[in-house]
């Protein structure tokens, strides 16, 4: 017996190496993500799986224990440490590496976010996003450029992400003539429209319009404020609610980044960016905004509110909840299972200007600021996170059988475990992992598994356009300090503004605009044109 299987070695060694033989001949097939169900996905074996000591340099060397230091953005769940501390135990198995995983909390997550990345802090491994400034700070040098890294200290994830999304991570830093790789994309397609989730429930119980436009929203949290007089329709933090609906309103695309980005353009006519603060549409829409806040849409200490609208809808006294459509997906899973008696529906907001843009690769991804320590076992890790169900179940989904189980047919995830009972208070583990996803290792599909998804992706695909916007790098630098000054005026004079929260519109736009011009947002404005025209050029777009 043990002849024949020293004969069967033999052959299968030779069979594995004429394998490589031809793969090499082959070429590179292509770096397409490969098999579609986590069953069916590599393991870590294809990469570095357990330490080594140096001295075999085609082997990183993993003879030195490391503690990694992690940022993700949000705030934990209550089980994180536990989770991290199972990971760990593989991790140190396996790389002789752990990490301490850490949270920015969603409190003034960019004002921290931006002071880690600029005092030099000790961090091995970031969340980055073009909605958290990627291109930015690539251009300023705050992360490391990978591309020598990558194929070293991440070769499954190096091999299997696809061209397109390496393309779309690199980024000319200040200072260099070529473009670089500064973060690994998630490897997950997806459309992500700002749009409400509502109480459907009490939609049709007052007998209220189905919500397609704007005077049908209007026209629903009217019907749930005078029906229901203990309810506030939106309950919490209402700021992002109608920035989104503003811009979705009057079809203003984002051009920058962050919640004071005052420039805008339109889809039709990308080179037209304007100052929305200036325009005929802010002035009514800050009229309308007064309005409602009089109403009682929202109350009137929401600027200061750290509770989120979503926590109302679940307690009774919330309607409308602002989500892109995946996040709603999630919300609406979740109050499924403790609030069954509560029916929701969700309308996106693209659906008020008819079409829909891809996020970028980029859009969730994880970077290595420059102050890294660890650089290369925070690649090896994150290989190991991408590429190995073990890995990936346990850093996205928690622990099995404490926080999900596995369906029957081996690739579904289960969340609550099968045969647990919860209650209300019950919160599926849930951090924000977007930056490590890879579509063929995920358990759920988008929207996390919400029965409306699967339809609402095929309205957003029929509606698709290329995102011509996302790929604009802005870091301000020329103009940085009226950027700040921009800023403070917005935060000051322009949220108030934003959600009727002032007494006279007319002399509060007055002052916010003066304001915004001896703080220069002219030249804030320039700026904006002149690299979105590079940009514009670059691309061929008119």
């Amino acid at each position: 017996m043990k002849g024949k299987l020293k004969r069967y070695g033999s052959l299968l060694i030779a069979l594995t190496m004429l394998i490589a033989v031809l793969a090499a001949c082959g070429g590179n097939s292509g770096n397409k993500e490969g098999a579609s169900s986590p069953s069916a996905s590599p393991s870590a074996s294809d990469s570095a799986s357990s330490p080594s000591a140096g001295g075999d340099s085609d082997k990183p060397d993993t003879s030195k224990k490391v503690e990694l230091v992690w940022y993700l953005l949000g705030d934990p769940h209550k089980d994180t440490d536990k989770v991290i501390a199972e990971l760990n135990k593989n991790l140190e198995k396996d790389l002789n590496t752990t990490i301490k995983l850490n949270f920015t909390t969603w409190t003034e997550w960019q004002t921290k976010y931006n002071l880690m990345l600029t005092t030099g802090e000790k961090i091995d491994m970031i969340f980055a996003s073009t909605w958290a400034d990627y291109f930015k700070y690539a251009k300023k040098g705050s992360f490391l450029p990978l591309d020598d890294l990558l194929p070293k200290y991440a070769p499954v994830t190096w091999s299997k992400v696809p061209e397109q999304d390496w393309t779309e991570a690199k980024v000319v830093a200040s200072g260099s003539d070529k473009a670089q790789i500064f973060a690994v994309p998630a490897t997950y397609p997806e459309y992500t429209p700002d749009g409400f989730v509502y109480r459907d429930d009490w939609r049709q119980e007052l007998g209220l319009p189905e919500i397609k436009d704007l005077d049908s929203i209007e026209a629903y949290l009217d019907g749930v404020k005078k029906a229901k007089p203990k309810v506030t329709p939106i309950n919490g933090k209402a700021f992002n609610e109608m920035l989104a609906l503003f811009r979705a309103t009057h079809q203003y695309e984002n051009v920058g980044s962050g919640d004071g980005n005052l420039m805008v353009a339109k889809y039709s006519n990308p080179r037209d960016i304007v100052a929305y603060p200036f325009t005929p549409e802010f002035e009514a829409w800050a009229k309308k905004m007064k309005e409602w806040a009089d109403k009682g849409y929202w109350n009137s200490d929401t600027l200061n509110s750290q509770k989120e609208a979503g926590d109302a809808i679940k307690a009774g006294n919330g309607a409308v909840y602002w989500r892109n459509a995946p996040g709603a997906g999630g919300y609406i899973v979740g109050v499924g299972q403790t609030n069954p008696d509560i029916k929701l529906g969700y309308f996106p907001f693209n659906r008020l200007y008819g079409y829909a843009t891809p996020n970028l690769s980029v859009n969730n991804a994880m970077a290595i600021p420059k102050s890294a320590a660890n650089p290369e076992r925070s690649l090896m890790v994150l290989d190991k996170i991408r590429n190995d169900p073990k890995y990936f179940d346990l850093f996205v989904y928690g622990i099995e059988g404490t926080h999900y189980s596995i369906a029957d047919d081996g690739k579904t995830l289960v969340s609550p475990p099968k045969g647990m009972t919860v209650t209300q208070d019950w919160k599926r583990y849930d951090i924000a992992s977007w930056g490590v996803r890879v579509e063929s290792m995920v358990r759920e599909k988008q929207g996390s598994g919400w029965e409306g998804f699967d339809a609402l992706l095929e309205e957003f695909k029929g509606m698709s356009k290329p995102n011509i916007f996302a790929g604009i790098t802005l870091d301000y630098e020329p103009v940085k300090a009226n950027k700040a000054a921009v800023d403070q005026v917005f935060e000051q004079y322009g949220k108030p503004l934003m959600l009727g929260l002032v007494k006279d519109v007319d002399k509060s736009i007055a002052t916010f605009r003066d304001k915004l011009t001896k703080a220069g947002y002219e030249k804030v404005l320039e700026y904006t044109k002149t690299e979105a025209n590079k940009y514009f050029d670059e691309k061929g777009i008119q």
